[in-house]
């Protein structure tokens, strides 16, 4: 028997109104994400309360993770800079990435390593060590977005969205990349951000497609979640890590992207999911 879609009936609306969102993050017991078309970072928990924890002076600010300390990182898109939130609030220079290039960066992950993984223009994945050297370690990548790094810090998978298919790279002791591989094909699927769970599927939003997808190595459908707009990033969390959180906002094509973030159609959804979340994010 073909998947099934899982029913929308069963999807909570945790919070609504967002401008553009991406980058969700479970942390401290609540989803983080970016709302970069309003230049916020913001919290929401499984009741639904938000909270708006940072304004930031520069536009795009498109993803979020952490590192080992606890400290936020934060990617400053059309500054090539990946930016640290210190115990202050103030906002210091984590990595200068014009080094490798200075077109518009994206999506970040760190791993259990404390090891960063940043992508961005023009198909590159830049990695800053923990004692803070920048390099490029991949290239070629069709539209680079979400990332994610398996539990035993082996394998990172990347969403290529214009070459509608998961890639996945080994990682070295050092954090170089390599022994590139397709890990699925995704037909018409365009993958946005990503996340791994604990029977080593991978889930990645579809904003074309309006659907949030499971599936396992090989490309084999496990699950869809069909929406009514694009689902941009997903991320598991919870108590029990099994929530699958969700953010989906109308998408009118990359000329309307100030028009969408003036509308607010983006929202946070929840569902439960069947296996618990993993790895990094």
């Amino acid at each position: 028997m073909p998947p099934q879609p899982s029913s929308p009936d069963a999807l909570q609306i945790l919070s609504t109104g967002i401008a553009m969102g991406e980058s969700p993050r479970w942390h401290d017991n609540r989803l983080w994400f970016s709302d970069w078309g309003a230049q916020e970072i913001v919290t929401v928990d499984v009741n639904g309360n938000r909270e708006t924890v940072l304004r930031t002076p520069f536009g795009l600010p498109f993803c979020i993770d952490w590192l080992p300390d606890n400290r936020l990182l934060i990617v400053s898109g059309r500054e090539s800079r990946l930016l640290r939130v210190e115990s202050d609030g103030s906002l210091a220079t984590h990595a200068d990435l014009r080094s490798v290039s200075d077109g518009v960066w994206n999506e970040i992950v760190v791993d259990g390593r404390g090891n960063v993984y940043v992508n961005g223009a023009p198909g590159v994945i830049a990695l800053v060590t923990p004692d803070g050297s920048i390099r490029q370690v991949a290239d070629g990548i069709a539209f680079p977005n979400g990332m994610a790094v398996t539990p035993d810090n082996g394998t990172l998978i990347i969403a290529e969205s214009h070459g509608k298919k998961l890639t996945a790279f080994d990682i070295a002791t050092d954090g170089s990349l390599s022994n590139r591989r397709v890990w699925a094909d995704l037909g018409a699927g365009a993958p946005d951000g990503i996340c791994i769970d604990a029977e080593k599927a991978v889930w990645y939003g579809d904003v074309p497609n309006k659907r949030c997808v499971r599936v396992r190595e090989g490309g084999e459908v496990l699950l869809t979640i069909d929406l009514d707009r694009g689902c941009f990033a997903c991320m598991l969390g919870g108590a029990d890590d099994r929530t699958l959180f969700l953010i989906a906002t109308e998408w009118r094509g990359m000329e309307k992207i100030p028009e969408v973030a003036r509308a607010r159609t983006g929202q946070i959804l929840a569902i439960e999911a069947p296996a618990a979340g993993a790895g990094w994010p």
